[in-house]
């Protein structure tokens, strides 16, 4: 690391701290030649990730597009914010875990679906009227049904 204060490229690290959320590490270095101190900070790269849209399209994934749909599902239903921001965390993770950090937009939304159904049975059957694009009351009875015997 060179010295922001002579340029010399001989320092040394003195202290380190990882930050709480564990994805910085905070380093107290000193120059060898001009004896001052100075910080550096390393940051985990963060890996962009993409969702691949029906038209082959790729967009990056949008955690707030989630959480929107997940809120507009939950309107009026006793579920507070934060356990929808793990929710988000949960599926985000899924996808960190995938090989290539893609995912297509009918396995997130299967991903959504089968976490809300674990979550809340009303907030699945909104989400789902939207996701799955029913084209009549028939469909949507079939999948209150099938909400109903998953029980």
């Amino acid at each position: 690391m060179r010295c922001p204060y002579c340029n010399s490229e001989e320092t040394k690290v003195i202290d380190s701290r990882v930050s709480l959320e564990g994805n910085t590490i905070k380093r107290r270095r000193e120059c060898v030649e001009c004896e001052r101190r100075f910080n550096t900070y390393e940051k985990l790269e963060e890996i962009t990730l993409y969702v691949k849209k029906k038209s082959g399209n790729r967009e990056r994934f949008k955690r707030e597009k989630i959480l929107r749909g997940l809120s507009l599902a939950t309107i009026k239903r006793d579920i507070e914010m934060n356990k929808l921001q793990e929710l988000v965390d949960e599926i985000e993770n899924i996808i960190y875990k995938l090989p290539n950090n893609e995912i297509g937009s009918k396995e997130l939304g299967d991903i959504i679906l089968e976490k809300l159904l674990h979550l809340d049975e009303v907030a699945y059957v909104r989400f789902a009227s939207v996701y799955k694009e029913f084209s009549d009351l028939k469909s949507f009875i079939e999948l209150i049904e099938q909400v109903k015997k998953s029980r």
